[in-house]
């Protein structure tokens, strides 16, 4: 793999992907086989956020592969008392062999791989999340195959999910499209990036529509993701006004295409974003996700750790 950190899937070409797509798949099948693979080797987990996939993913992945995983809480470390993001990630970079960061500003995560000395990884920020768009596309090629002209469909929030669907999209070749409420559109220096890489990769550009129906249309994979991530709890009631009309309900499913799949990142509000007939129902694939977070993780972390 061409890549020292996993910051961003903007970052990773089409081969980094299907690499990590294939040893994800051999591990996954085979997992004794790779029960020594990080032998001896530590991974730094900082969390500024709380969480449940990511945290439990990163932990058990690293036993199965023969290393240890360390929790460090934000009030745990030396950064809640002021200590430069610097500093940290020189000293951890000389206990351990690789970090993975949940925070809330994507400038942390930049600063710990600008001055670390082993590979970083984004466990999630305000912009981006690229270990759970990295599992999706892996539980959708899981099912598909080569995923090069599928349609992928984002209704809700314009958010780091959304952000970062749509950087592994256009690397991936897919058709990516979005819906959001007028006022909550993806960051469009993000879009204006995704556009360009998919320019120079000939492969589709993004459209961004506030119609949630003409996004779905035919459609293999409708996404949706909370209307209100985590810090933005006080916005709650203003935004469930705003995104009347972008649950993803049967009737938007069945706009979709005849074998389309219904993800979540999770956690879900049900009867929110998503109808619980449709979360709960035959065409949603939510747990295979939440499972492949650790076979896509296990991956990654061998590729750069090993």
């Amino acid at each position: 793999m061409t890549q020292k950190h996993l910051l961003s899937l903007k970052d990773y070409s089409l081969s980094d992907l299907e690499e990590i797509f294939e040893l994800a798949r051999q591990m996954k099948a085979r997992p004794l086989e790779y029960a020594q693979t990080l032998a001896g080797k530590s991974l730094a987990m900082i969390f500024m956020k709380a969480s449940t996939r990511t945290r439990v993913s990163f932990e058990v992945g690293m036993f199965q592969l023969g290393g240890q995983a360390l929790f460090l809480g934000a009030s745990d470390i030396q950064l809640h008392r002021g200590e430069p993001i610097s500093d940290t990630a020189k000293v951890l970079s000389r206990y351990v062999d690789g970090i993975m960061a949940r925070v809330f500003a994507h400038q942390d995560i930049l600063d710990l791989a600008r001055y670390a000395t082993v590979p970083v990884i984004n466990g999630l920020s305000d912009l981006l999340h690229p270990c759970q768009a990295l599992t999706d596309y892996f539980t959708l090629w899981e099912r598909r195959g080569d995923l090069e002209g599928l349609k992928l469909a984002f209704v809700g929030d314009g958010n780091n999910m959304c952000h970062e669907l749509i950087f592994g999209g256009v690397k991936l070749g897919m058709n990516v499209s979005v819906a959001t409420p007028k006022d909550y559109a993806p960051n469009p220096l993000v879009v204006k990036s995704a556009v360009r890489e998919a320019q120079k990769a000939k492969t589709p550009l993004p459209v961004l529509t506030q119609d949630p129906l003409k996004a779905v249309a035919g459609a293999d994979v409708v996404y949706t993701d909370v209307w209100a991530s985590m810090g933005q709890e006080a916005e709650a009631q203003k935004r469930q006004a705003a995104f009347q009309g972008f649950k993803v309900t049967e009737a938007m499913m069945a706009a979709a295409g005849p074998e389309a799949v219904f993800m979540h990142c999770l956690p879900a509000h049900r009867g929110e974003e998503v109808a619980a007939e449709v979360i709960d129902g035959p065409q949603s694939v939510v747990f295979d996700e939440a499972e492949n977070r650790l076979h896509a993780q296990k991956a990654v972390m061998a590729l750069l750790m090993g």
